[in-house]
């Protein structure tokens, strides 16, 4: 099933970049595999961009004078540019190809990172920010449209273990790696790490990557209205939800307002010529339901990515490096997990490991809510893969079980808006993580920073585990959805 890389064609021989015919003469049915190696180390350079920052917003708020509420942009920033660049996906990859998307997505966030770690500025910093979320947006639905397009479906399962198996290291290696070279080398280093690794990926893509994709067909116009409704519903939600910290009011009016335009984006994406996402997908129950877990898992997970580094630092008074290397055993677990998970998903019914997959989520976050300045640092680390081996279970099994059945050529859209619902879910989530976690400290009068005595400390902990007791009440929400991905049975003859 190769052929999905890329149909014949000599006419541009070795000058523009190597044809698909000329690659599968070279290298075979491994070509596949190694466009998938290829993808995953992209994915993984805008994954490391995303997480690694989290472990240096204590630094970042103390070079720029930060409070806490701009501090969040430095993550909330990231995850609104990645969300709503999801939706271009599929229409740049029908007008460009798989390569020269891919190729124009690394260099977008390799500049990204340069730029970013020479900032003299906040807003020069967030600028970046969003250009690095804008690459990962596009390059993160890649992998799972080649897998649904190009593999067999008794070759998924594999091809998704093997690319999650390298994926899932990076939130892990991420933040660890963050925390010592935030102490060595201070905030700027982080910018820095992503720019080697997209060398790499364009390297690879250059070698392995056809330029007559197959993923090419017929230049259809893009959907500004569509995107430009998504992207002011998203930045007025989130700038809703981040206001209601100074007055509730406005924050309710103008989260008020993205909702309206987010059912206008929906109203008119049922009538556009080319929507940026076909309402026909939302026919398909499996795929509704999986839309949902999507959204709230996302929004749980990314909620607690942006609390657990904080709360290590400004609760527990942990180190950087001792904060991020936290989730280093986590990570290892996940890769291990999602290897073995993958392997199942042709055995196991979808919703069955999805399910289980939330319940150990959340569960996770249920026990981290009964943290206190005893803790021991190892219950925090075993808290930590619980968490992760859920999430293991969870990641095989979501995309392929929303997806299966759903028509061919719906598969890019349908790769796509899940994961923009995923990361819509997350960028909510770290936004209401952030209320959240700043309307319990004003309840128990505590206030984000180092020190204090343990009175003081004590308040800020209670805060932090009701806040994680909220992210834990969401997830298991999911499960509900959760039980809808199972297939529909066939109708009897």
């Amino acid at each position: 099933m190769s052929e999905g890389l890329g149909a014949p064609d000599h006419s541009g021989g070795e000058r523009a970049g190597p044809t698909r015919a000329i690659l599968h003469a070279r290298y075979g049915d491994r070509l596949r595999w190694l466009v998938l190696v290829t993808l995953m180390l992209g994915t993984v350079s805008s994954i490391v961009s995303s997480t690694i920052i989290n472990v240096a917003i204590p630094d970042l708020s103390r070079h720029f004078g930060l409070g806490q509420e701009r501090a969040q942009w430095v993550a909330a920033s990231f995850m609104i540019a990645m969300t709503l660049s999801m939706l271009l996906t599929p229409w740049l990859l029908n007008r460009y190809g798989l390569r020269r998307t891919f190729l124009g997505a690394l260099l977008l966030l390799g500049a990204g990172g340069l730029v970013g770690g020479f900032s003299p500025t906040y807003g020069v910093m967030i600028a970046m920010r969003v250009a690095e979320g804008a690459a990962a947006g596009v390059m993160q639905p890649l992998p799972n449209i080649l897998i649904l397009r190009v593999f067999d479906e008794r070759e998924q399962g594999k091809a998704v273990s093997m690319f999650g198996f390298g994926v899932v290291l990076a939130p892990a290696l991420g933040p660890s790696l963050g925390g010592f070279l935030v102490e060595a080398f201070g905030w700027r280093s982080i910018f820095f790490v992503v720019v080697p690794l997209t060398i790499i990926g364009a390297l690879l893509a250059r070698r392995f990557m056809a330029v007559d994709s197959a993923m090419m067909g017929e230049r259809k116009p893009l959907d500004w209205r569509g995107l430009a409704l998504a992207g002011v519903a998203t930045v007025s939600l989130l700038n809703g939800l981040v206001e209601m910290r100074e007055s509730v009011g406005a924050g309710m009016a103008m989260a008020g307002l993205g909702v309206v335009l987010l059912v206008a984006f929906v109203l008119w994406q049922l009538r556009a010529p080319d929507p940026l996402m076909n309402m026909r997908l939302y026919s398909y129950q499996q795929f509704s339901a999986g839309a949902v877990v999507a959204f709230i898992y996302g929004a749980g997970l990314f909620g607690s990515t942006y609390l657990f580094p904080v709360y290590m630092q400004m609760a527990l008074n942990y180190s950087p490096s001792r904060a991020g290397l936290v989730l280093l055993p986590a990570g290892v677990v996940l890769a291990l997990t999602i290897a073995a998970a993958g392997r199942f998903t042709n055995r196991v019914s979808p919703h069955l490991q999805v399910s289980f997959g939330l319940a150990l989520l959340a569960l996770s976050f249920l026990l981290m809510a009964t943290g206190s300045p005893a803790t021991p640092y190892v219950l925090l680390v075993l808290l930590a893969v619980l968490g992760r081996i859920g999430l293991g279970c969870i990641l095989p099994s979501l995309t392929l079980g929303a997806m299966r059945g759903v028509d061919f050529s719906l598969i890019a859209q349908g790769s796509s808006c899940i994961n923009f619902l995923r990361q819509l879910g997350g960028a909510i989530g770290v936004a209401l993580a952030g209320v959240g976690l700043q309307w319990r400290l004003g309840e128990h009068g505590a206030v984000l920073g180092h020190g204090g005595d343990a009175v003081a400390q004590a308040a800020r902990i209670r805060a932090f585990d009701e806040t994680f007791l909220a992210v834990g009440v969401v997830i298991a929400t999911a499960i509900f959805a959760a039980w809808r991905i199972r297939p529909r049975p066939l109708p009897a003859n």
